[in-house]
C-alpha cells in the first residue's frame, strides 16, 4: 500500500495506541493498558491493567494542547514501564547495577521501580536536551555572522535538529534487537489498521494492512521539529543563556500544537493532511516500522484485545 493511501479515514475512527517492547506490544485503550510478550518458551503472556493516569481523573488535563503535553509524559512512563516489564522476561542474566542494588536495600520493590524509572525518564530528557537542543543551538551559533536574519538561523537549528534525528533513528534501526522491536512496531500499526476498518483480528486480516500509521509516535516526534521552527522563530535569535531557556519553556507550547495536528491529520483524509503526514510516514517506511512475522501479529492481536470496549461510541476521537 503506498503512503497516499493511509490517509483514507477508516471505517472507525479509534483512539487506541501502542508501543513495541522487547517481544512484545503494549496497547492503550480508552479504559486499560494492555501488555502481550512472547515469552521464551513461545507462549504469549497477558499483563493487563486499568488505565489510572491524572488525564483519566481530571477533565482539564484533556483541553486541547493541554492534553498534548499532559499525553506525552504519560506515555513516556506507561512506555518506561511497559518496556521494563517486557525486558524482565530476558533479562534473567543480566546483573543489576550498583544504582539497583542500593535502591532494593533501601525500599520496597514497587517504589524502588518508581524511583528507577523516574531517573530513567530524567535521563531520558538530559539526553534529548542535549543532543537535540543544546547541540543544534551551538553549531547554529557559528553562523550567526554570516547569517544575520533569525528566521534564518531558527531555520538552520530546526534543519540540524532534523538531520540528528534521522542519523539517530536510522542508525539504530541498523541494530539487530532493535530491528526485532521495529517488527513488533509494525505488528502494532498493522492489527490497528484492521480494527479501525472493522475486519476481524485474524493473522490473515491484519497482513493485508500496511505498517505505517499517522498517529504514530515517529510522525509526532518529526512534527514536533518542524513546529519548533516556526514558534522558536517568534523569538528571534537572542543570546545562547536565553536561548536555552526559551527552548525549554516553549517545548510543552511545541508539543501541545504538534499533538493537536496529528489529531487533525489521524482524522482527515484531504489533500492537505496527506502533505502533513508525509514526513512522518516517510520515516516510519525507512526506519522506525518493518514487516513483522505472523508470530509477532499474534502478539499484537492479544494485546489490542486486551484494551477493547464493549461499546465502540467509547472509542471515538474526542
Amino acid at each position: 500500500m503506498k503512503i497516499k493511501d493511509i490517509n483514507r479515514v477508516p471505517k472507525h475512527m479509534t483512539t487506541i495506541g501502542g508501543q513495541a517492547l522487547i517481544e512484545g506490544v503494549m496497547m492503550k485503550g480508552p479504559k486499560d493498558i494492555a501488555i502481550a510478550v512472547r515469552k521464551p518458551d513461545h507462549e504469549i503472556e497477558v499483563k493487563r491493567e486499568r488505565l489510572d493516569t491524572p488525564s483519566t481523573k481530571h477533565k482539564f488535563l484533556r483541553l486541547p494542547f493541554i492534553r498534548g503535553v499532559v499525553g506525552l509524559v504519560e506515555a513516556m512512563f506507561i512506555g518506561t514501564k511497559s518496556l521494563m516489564y517486557s525486558a524482565e522476561f530476558f533479562g534473567e542474566d543480566m546483573e543489576k547495577t550498583k544504582f539497583e542494588k542500593a535502591l532494593e536495600k533501601k525500599m520496597d520493590p514497587k517504589k524502588a521501580e518508581n524511583v528507577e524509572m523516574f531517573f530513567t525518564m530524567l535521563l531520558s530528557f538530559a539526553i534529548v536536551i542535549l543532543c537535540f537542543m543544546i547541540a543544534p543551538t551551538f553549531l547554529t551559533n557559528l553562523f550567526k555572522n554570516i547569517v544575520k536574519n533569525p528566521v534564518l538561523l531558527n531555520l538552520i537549528e530546526g534543519l540540524i535538529r532534523i538531520v540528528f534525528f534521522l542519523i539517530y533513528v536510522v542508525s539504530i534501526s541498523k541494530m539487530e534487537d532493535v530491528g526485532r522491536v521495529f517488527e513488533y512496531h509494525g505488528a502494532e500499526h498493522k492489527t490497528i489498521h484492521c480494527y479501525e476498518n472493522e475486519e476481524e483480528l485474524t493473522v490473515e486480516n491484519v497482513k493485508k494492512y500496511p505498517t505505517l500509521h499517522p498517529r504514530c509516535g515517529t510522525s509526532f516526534l518529526f512534527m514536533v521539529m518542524i513546529v519548533s521552527i516556526l514558534v522558536l522563530s517568534l523569538f528571534g535569535w537572542p543570546n545562547p543563556l536565553q536561548r536555552f531557556f526559551i527552548r525549554i519553556l516553549m517545548l510543552p507550547v511545541i508539543a501541545g500544537i504538534s499533538y493537536e495536528i496529528n489529531k487533525i491529520i489521524g482524522k482527515s483524509g484531504s489533500r492537505l493532511a496527506y502533505i502533513l503526514s508525509y514526513p512522518g510516514l516517510w520515516l516510519q517506511k525507512i526506519a522506525t516500522t518493518r514487516e513483522p512475522d505472523e508470530e509477532q501479529i499474534e502478539v499484537a492481536i492479544e494485546a489490542l484485545k486486551g484494551v477493547l470496549v464493549e461499546d465502540k461510541e467509547e472509542d471515538i476521537w474526542k
